[in-house]
């Protein structure tokens, strides 16, 4: 099926597609087959923001090589060499079949083809669409423009065959049906439930890759969902399939259980967050399964906070976050609920907080909360004015005391001096002492008390 080019490009994705055309040229002046493949030609068609161009060809790898004097052969092994063009960079891959499955993900052999047998390899008939780098003509060999016009994500041919041969292919079903706002083909839905425990077989980093997708998308919660209902959460996030069924006091919770709870915050979102927030949100609540107890008075979950940030930091690492995005989401989690006591909290505690660099994300979070159960947000007001004050004042003042200060005070190295620190710098933002010799004279007071 062809198919006519939809509007006019962006001047930046023009940009990209001269680029790209100027790769092709090369490759058909050597007497090959080229087209442009892939997600590019899909959200074209639909008037999405398009990404990378990737090319397709009948070249070789060492055909490619030989043509461009800068490229880069990092899937060699598989067809695919990435082409420097300007400052733009192209996968040109080889039109090819595989054959076996070798771990799950790679297959045993790939083999020379044909454009129609590169294609039916592809996982979803919306991503099998191939276009003229240059007439702009797309080739539809397998269905992908009646499925876009359905708004359906069917996978090509033998579905199961296709996840078997990479089981990150599930969650790229689950992803394109968020981020698009497609429906999954019933076929292929069903065989995405049978193959849910594959995900097992996934590395940590490609799990993360695609729940990062799925997460930053507006319709996380429909992210959620579809993983629960088809076995896949239980399999990549277990500790969240857990909140199924685990009641809350019904004062503090009406909506129901924590797994409702979840996605509720979840939803109320803004659209456009972090990952680590969005991640946050998801187990900001992980702790409560395992400490749920039903108690005389009420339902509780001591300690679930604490356990949570444990959690949460396990899970962080499983799908390896970077350090730095890790100890963002174990913050979020660790003082989802600090805003609780906001109006009871000392000044100088107060000021502290709003000066984390994880406050205005984590106020996000309390808001999102809040309106995931009782939707009672009392503790805006005190923070909104505390804001107003400080965005009035300088920022955080130095601390009047220092370590050695301590130490040279007498204080043995150890937990008593960053006590006796934190303790200064309270009543320093307090307002209790404006100077150093005040200050000393604070230290030495506490000194002599023992």
């Amino acid at each position: 099926m062809v198919a006519p080019a939809p509007a006019p490009l962006q001047p930046e994705e023009a940009r990209r597609l001269r680029a790209a055309q100027r790769v092709a040229q090369v490759l058909i002046d050597a007497g090959h087959e080229v087209v442009i493949a892939g997600g590019w030609v899909r959200d074209r068609q639909l008037g999405r923001p398009m990404g990378d161009i990737d090319l397709a060809s009948s070249a070789s790898p060492e055909q490619v090589v030989a043509l461009f004097p800068r490229c880069v052969e990092v899937g060699a092994a598989f067809g695919v060499i990435k082409v420097l063009e300007g400052d733009d960079i192209f996968d040109v891959a080889r039109f090819r079949r595989d054959e076996g499955v070798a771990d799950g993900r790679h297959p045993e052999r790939v083999l020379p083809a044909t454009l129609q047998d590169d294609v039916q390899r592809r996982d979803f008939t919306i991503n099998g669409l191939v276009q003229d780098p240059f007439t702009h003509e797309i080739r539809d060999m397998v269905g992908g423009l009646d499925d876009l016009r359905a708004r359906q994500v069917r996978a090509i041919g033998d579905p199961s065959e296709r996840f078997r041969e990479d089981a990150l292919r599930l969650l790229r079903g689950v992803r394109f049906a968020v981020t698009l706002d497609f429906e999954i083909e019933a076929v292929t839905w069903s065989a995405m439930c049978e193959a849910a425990s594959s995900l097992a077989t996934l590395s940590g980093e490609r799990v993360r890759d695609e729940l990062r997708k799925m997460l930053l998308a507006p319709k996380r919660r429909r992210a959620l969902e579809l993983l629960d209902r088809s076995g896949m959460l239980e399999v990549i996030l277990p500790e969240v399939a857990a909140m199924h069924g685990v009641e809350q006091p019904p004062e503090f919770h009406p909506e129901g259980d924590v797994w409702i709870h979840t996605l509720l915050v979840v939803e109320a979102l803004p659209e456009s967050v972090s990952f680590e927030l969005a991640l946050g949100a998801v187990l900001h609540d992980v702790g409560k399964p395992p400490t749920f107890v039903r108690a005389p008075d009420r339902i509780r979950f001591d300690g679930h906070v604490e356990l949570g940030a444990e959690m949460s930091e396990a899970i962080a690492k499983r799908l390896r976050l970077s350090r730095a995005e890790t100890r963002r989401v174990v913050a979020l989690v660790r003082d989802h609920l600090l805003f609780m006591n906001v109006n009871e909290m000392r000044p100088s505690r107060l000021r502290r907080l709003l000066a984390e660099d994880h406050f205005d994300e984590l106020l996000t979070l309390y808001q999102a909360d809040c309106a995931g159960c009782h939707g009672d947000t009392a503790a805006l007001p005190r923070i909104r004015a505390m804001q107003q004050e400080l965005a009035e004042q300088a920022a955080l003042p130095e601390a009047l005391l220092n370590g050695g200060d301590v130490l040279a005070a007498g204080v043995a190295p150890g937990a008593r001096v960053g006590q006796l620190l934190r303790a200064a710098y309270d009543l320093q933002l307090e307002g209790e002492f404006t100077d150093k010799s005040s200050a000393l004279a604070w230290l030495q007071a506490q000194l002599t008390q023992g």
